[in-house]
């Protein structure tokens, strides 16, 4: 049974209450603080498991939230956590920083929590299974790796890697679904 993480899955009420909060900053950007508080953390470890440099990642983040301070008139309520256009901000700043470095993404497998992917599989041998697996993760496309990580490290729903992704949730669910039997087929080839 899967434990649900407060951070990524919001009840009604907890979505009310970030509304009022954006509501409350769109009019004055001095109240932007507990948005700023509930998500600086997720928002940060999300950029620096994509960058080498953390220093770069405190900078790029700073520039995500403000962005999100200067745009928040654009911002519209979609039934989601105010945290999912926080990504997509974040994911735009850091392409943006990896443009500018003309650097190759670095993805770190080592922080990337292996260990949830690993009950896809059923081997004895994990010392075995997890290095097959760091190779088979570094064969797939970004994209798949991506879901992935949303899905299984950062544990977001399907409707939020939707929304970040502009998709629908059942597109989602689908690609997410796919993502996993690319890593199976890979993983199984070598």
């Amino acid at each position: 049974m899967n434990s649900i993480n407060p951070v990524y899955h919001h009840s009604d009420r907890m979505l009310l209450m970030e509304l009022e909060w954006i509501q409350s900053a769109k009019e004055n950007p001095k109240d932007f603080g507990p948005l700023y508080k509930k998500y600086y953390e997720q928002i940060f470890r999300y950029i620096e498991q994509r960058m080498d440099d953390h220093e770069q990642a405190i900078d790029v983040t700073s520039q995500v939230f403000v962005k999100a301070i200067k745009n928040l008139y654009r911002y519209e309520y979609k039934g989601v956590p105010f945290g999912s256009w926080l990504y997509r901000i974040a994911k735009s700043e850091l392409n943006q920083a990896f443009r500018d470095r003309k650097k190759k993404k670095a993805i770190p497998l080592e922080k990337a929590h292996l260990s949830s992917f690993m009950e896809v599989f059923k081997d004895e041998e994990k010392i075995i299974r997890k290095r097959k697996l760091e190779r088979a993760l570094m064969e797939l496309k970004p994209r798949d790796l991506n879901i992935l990580k949303m899905r299984y490290y950062e544990g977001m729903s399907y409707r939020e890697i939707a929304e970040q992704l502009n998709i629908t949730e059942n597109n989602a669910k689908v690609k997410s679904f796919r993502a996993v039997e690319r890593l199976k087929a890979v993983f199984f080839k070598l």
